[in-house]
């Protein structure tokens, strides 16, 4: 067989391999892990509160994160998305104590440095006749060791930081509502 012969039959089967592959089936729990947890995770993330107004209860979730020290990244009021962002230092003198003993062991692994918190909101109407917004925060936090490498992307999963969260929000959309 000769080399273009070959690549035309490779160049034949190539798309047939790739839409049977896209033809796989996908079942939520096994392909996507979706979890109770993460069912009661979400739950956390989340709060209604009783307007019509997506946009007003957007702009206040941005007017509450900068008054807690995050800026505004991107915005798309339309579509119901925010996101911001706030460095934080990360140093833990227990990681510089590891880092110095491992040092002079030749195994020095750079303890944590910097970090940046990032807020995820996403808004969208819910109730039996819209009635209602719900409001979903995810914070997150990526750390940077002293070599400014990634060291850890991971999600913020303590229900006192959303509970303080959406305490906030909610006398934020009272005060709000009564022109206080």
């Amino acid at each position: 067989m000769d080399m273009s012969r070959t690549l035309r039959i490779r160049a034949l089967l190539l798309p047939g391999l790739l839409l049977l592959a896209g033809c796989a089936a996908v079942t939520l729990d096994r392909d996507l892990n979706l979890t109770p947890e993460m069912f009661a995770q979400r739950q956390i993330q989340t709060r209604r509160f009783d307007t019509t107004d997506e946009q007003k209860i957007l702009k206040t979730c941005a007017a509450l994160l900068q008054d807690t020290g995050f800026s505004i990244d991107e915005t798309e009021t339309k579509l119901g998305i925010l996101t911001a962002s706030k460095e934080r230092d990360a140093t833990d003198p227990a990681q510089w104590a590891v880092f110095i003993v491992g040092s002079f062991f030749g195994v020095a692994i750079p303890p944590d440095k910097d970090q940046i918190m990032k807020a995820f909101v996403t808004t969208r109407p819910v109730g039996d006749s819209g009635n209602q917004v719900a409001v979903r925060v995810v914070f997150e936090r990526i750390v940077f060791d002293t070599d400014n490498r990634i060291k850890k992307i991971e999600a913020l999963s303590d229900p006192k930081i959303y509970r303080s969260f959406f305490e906030k929000l909610s006398k934020a959309v009272f005060l709000e509502a009564h022109d206080i």
